[in-house]
């Protein structure tokens, strides 16, 4: 039985927030019970861009302040840090107001400067990571993830967010060597079986929804939801905004490689009950998550399978969607390399990863489905 904290908080006032979170531990056995003072602790947020907190693309710094704050009440020895997907680390932090915070609690950033091949031969599907070395030079993992939609997986949450421990450019990689969401998500499992986070602590206050995990709509959800699985974790998630847990394929494949729990009746909730924060109208693909057969004839490709797109009337031109491409030769690209155009998708070398969408900062590339798909492949 996995026991998941849900705590009603409607607001990120910092001394609300503290006592919630304080709260969901002590229901949970506190921190004691998760690490000990002797380890060197991995805060391990959601920093995917640089983005102000009201943006809701990063973990929020009250959320983070009352984790470090009660790291130093247990005297615990905690370090923090994530691998954005672009832009330096801790610039990063600094431009989503989590620095401030670790410098007032003394908190360093950890070893996000390189990385290193680590093998793992009882993965169910993934064998070898390049993980950062902040892994290996900690001791144990606190995730605090961020509640946001997501363009392939559905859902950014708990199991997720552990992507940030891969290194720097081989996120792409990743995504390059698991083009689809369903192996994509066995990754992602096989990735928190290796490095084993202890809790997990979901920003759940002002979710994300629509075009996430950095383009969607905030969207006040009033919740923090916490536990040691993180397969029950976003199964609660998934509740909450009216999806079905068993679509979502690093759910279904999270219990099947024994990462976690997601039917109801293996789930113990504390705190709040989780039919309080039902959202029916939270805007997300509540479909079924397929592999999408990217070989199919190039003729049906464009006219039925998901693809980004750029929206011309808010692009400036900056490349960042090209520099995230990670395909060789790249899907998209300025013509003849003039950036007065938007640039132009090569579909039939796209793999549809949404790395371009993903990364954009301007909110300029959506996700659309032709009339085919939406009568043939995503019924």
């Amino acid at each position: 039985m996995s026991k998941v904290a849900i705590l009603k908080c409607e607001n990120y006032d910092r001394e609300t927030v503290y006592e919630k979170i304080k709260q969901g531990l002590h229901l949970l056995g506190g921190l004691e019970s998760f690490f000990q003072p002797s380890e060197k602790i991995l805060l391990k947020p959601n920093l995917l861009a640089s983005s102000l907190p009201d943006k809701c693309v990063t973990t929020h710094p009250a959320v983070f302040e009352a984790v470090a704050r009660l790291m130093e009440e247990c005297n615990f020895n905690a370090v923090y840090g994530d691998s954005p997907g672009f832009g330096n680390p801790e610039k990063v932090a600094a431009n989503s107001g989590l620095k401030e915070v670790a410098d007032r609690y003394d908190l360093p950033f950890a070893n996000f400067s390189g990385g290193e091949t680590a093998d793992f031969p009882q993965g169910n599907f993934t064998k070898q990571f390049e993980l950062t070395k902040a892994v290996r030079e900690t001791d144990a993992i606190l995730n605090l993830c961020k509640m946001k939609s997501h363009q392939l997986t559905r859902i950014t949450g708990a199991v997720k967010n552990s992507l940030g421990l891969v290194h720097g450019i081989n996120k792409g990689a990743m995504h390059a060597k698991y083009p689809d969401a369903i192996s994509f998500s066995k990754m992602l499992v096989d990735l928190n079986l290796m490095i084993k986070p202890r809790l997990h602590i979901m920003d759940g206050i002002v979710a994300m929804e629509g075009n996430g995990p950095r383009s969607g709509k905030p969207k006040k959800m009033n919740v923090i939801i916490m536990s040691a699985d993180p397969v029950a974790v976003d199964a609660t998630f998934c509740r909450m905004v009216n999806l079905d847990p068993s679509l979502i394929p690093t759910v279904s494949f999270g219990e099947s490689y024994g990462l976690g729990k997601w039917k109801v009746e293996d789930i113990e909730y504390l705190g709040n009950d989780p039919a309080e924060f039902l959202s029916k109208d939270f805007d997300i693909d509540r479909g079924p998550v397929k592999a999408e057969n990217i070989a199919v004839a190039s003729v049906f490709r464009s006219l039925a399978l998901r693809k980004p797109y750029i929206k011309e009337s808010d692009c400036v031109r900056c490349g960042v969607c090209v520099d995230a491409c990670p395909v060789q030769g790249k899907a998209l690209r300025f013509k003849d390399g003039d950036r007065s155009n938007p640039p132009l998708y090569d579909y039939k070398k796209c793999i549809r990863c949404y790395c371009c969408q993903e990364m954009c900062p301007e909110q300029a590339i959506d996700v659309k489905t032709p009339l085919l798909g939406r009568l043939f492949l995503y019924k």
